[in-house]
């Protein structure tokens, strides 16, 4: 697998989320930065939310996948999230339906679903490469 530079991530503003997701992606899909696009429950914000801020999402992520020749978008929830207090079920659920809702802008690139566990761990729930989503063990 070729090494790109950029890969790009939509996770949430809580601290405790962006470098367990950075570690997995340059890990899992070979890069060496992580552009963060970030939003409080993003997960929550493009699954259900308005089209203005989704828009505004799609434009940072469509900015890191133009300029940094990003191949991969991920979108991530995660265990413990003050914007979004739903549990796992859901979560998961919000996420597919995020990868869903970023593959009608057509951004040209592989979309991830990820889920950050209570134990810090990357669950991968959907992968635009899979055949069909990768429903994870709830």
């Amino acid at each position: 697998m070729a090494r790109h530079k950029f890969a790009t991530a939509i996770t949430c503003i809580d601290g405790r989320v962006q470098q367990p997701v950075v570690d997995w992606m340059k890990l899992h899909v070979n890069v060496e930065y992580v552009d963060l696009v970030t939003e409080p429950g993003p997960d929550l914000v493009l699954s259900e939310g308005t089209t203005y801020v989704i828009d505004d999402i799609v434009r940072k992520a469509r900015f890191s996948v133009e300029r940094h020749a990003s191949p991969v978008v991920a979108v991530c929830g995660h265990h413990d999230c003050a914007a979004n207090g739903a549990d796992k079920e859901k979560h998961v659920e919000q996420i597919e339906e995020s990868v869903r809702v970023l593959l009608s802008y057509d951004l040209g690139v592989r979309v991830l679903g990820l889920w950050l566990s209570e134990w810090n761990s990357i669950e991968l729930v959907w992968d635009t490469q899979a055949a069909q989503p990768l429903r994870i063990s709830l």
